[in-house]
């Protein structure tokens, strides 16, 4: 008698499942599993190459200290990095601040004007729609890069078109006491939204595919009962499409993490003005590139990672109580 035999008859109830078995594969499951294992080799190869080998390289790294222009003179310091990023180093907490404050003010507004756009591209009422969909698409073909020096001209406090179409509702806008979107640390994360709003396309994107997938019926029936635009788009419409919100809600939370290639561009990560643009990511880089101090700029690369996976079990944790999938009942 095996031990989950001897259990059974201990608890005197009769053996349900048999766990060896459910891992017993037939031969035809095993050749299966084989063509299957085969097909996604160059994944699986690409993956431990470029990701998991040089994840693993880099936790090890965090416990070294380990220069660039020397690597032959890394000592093994144990977990010195982490008890100097946690406890002795300011500017960990100060660019965490100023990065999860520039989320706070600009995920929420992406999020909503992504949703609002592409209710608005689907709607039946619209003249024109193909020639709007692409318009709002087209700006994520501009490389990033261009359009953050466009957008640094737009922002321009004296020439620049934003500033001078306020003018024409007569608010004093442009010139030298007008407003300096890239210059004033009360603006700066609003113009940063600005140009993030450039390149929303994708968003869109997907939430209109969202929204043309709602069933019609479900329309149908609450116009019956007496459900207007704003009620069917409240009960109907967003809990239908939530896992899409869902979606872009991790993708934007990861993204917002990572910034850096705008204040990197606009002013070379100086943190300027007064240092509202010191995000995390900047700090990270010079740590490691600029400084060429690999093993602690892998302690920070390694504690962003564990910010972000907190955060994204958070939202799974807290997602099964407002995210809504066809089938499913709460």
């Amino acid at each position: 008698m095996d031990m989950f035999s001897e259990l059974d008859a201990a608890r005197g109830t009769p053996r349900l499942i048999d766990i060896r078995a459910a891992f017993r594969m037939t031969g035809a499951q095993r050749a299966e599993a084989k063509w299957g294992l085969l097909f996604i080799s160059p994944w699986l190869i690409g993956f431990a190459i470029f990701y998991l080998v040089p994840m693993v390289v880099s936790l090890l790294f965090s416990l070294y200290d380990f220069t660039l222009s020397a690597p032959d003179e890394a000592r093994f310091v144990g977990l010195q990095n982490w008890s100097r990023m946690l406890l002795d180093d300011p500017n960990t907490w100060e660019t965490l601040f100023v990065t999860f404050k520039f989320a706070l003010i600009s995920l929420p507004i992406g999020m909503v004007s992504a949703f609002l756009l592409a209710v608005l591209l689907n709607s039946q009422h619209l003249i024109g729609q193909n020639i709007f969909r692409t318009l709002f698409y087209a700006p994520t073909m501009v490389p990033l890069i261009a359009a953050i020096l466009i957008w640094s001209r737009v922002l321009n406090p004296q020439t620049g078109w934003l500033n001078q179409l306020i003018e024409v509702v007569g608010i004093e806008a442009a010139g030298i006491n007008g407003l300096r979107w890239l210059d004033d640390p009360n603006l700066i994360y609003i113009a940063y939204t600005f140009i993030g709003l450039w390149g929303i396309g994708n968003a869109i994107l997907i939430n209109l595919a969202s929204l043309q997938g709602v069933p019609t019926e479900l329309y149908e029936a609450a116009s019956i009962d007496g459900a207007g635009w704003l009620r069917q788009l409240w009960s109907v419409t967003i809990p239908m499409v939530t896992p899409v919100i869902f979606y872009n809600l991790i993708l934007s939370v990861v993204g917002l993490l990572q910034f850096f290639i705008v204040p990197w561009v606009l002013n070379l990560g100086s943190g300027y003005p007064e240092g509202s643009t010191n995000f995390y990511m900047i700090y990270f880089y010079k740590q490691a590139f600029t400084f060429q101090n690999m093993g602690y700029g892998a302690t920070l690369a390694w504690f962003m990672f564990i910010i972000g996976l907190a955060i994204t079990i958070f939202l799974f944790a807290t997602g099964r109580y407002w995210v809504y999938y066809a089938g499913e009942s709460k």
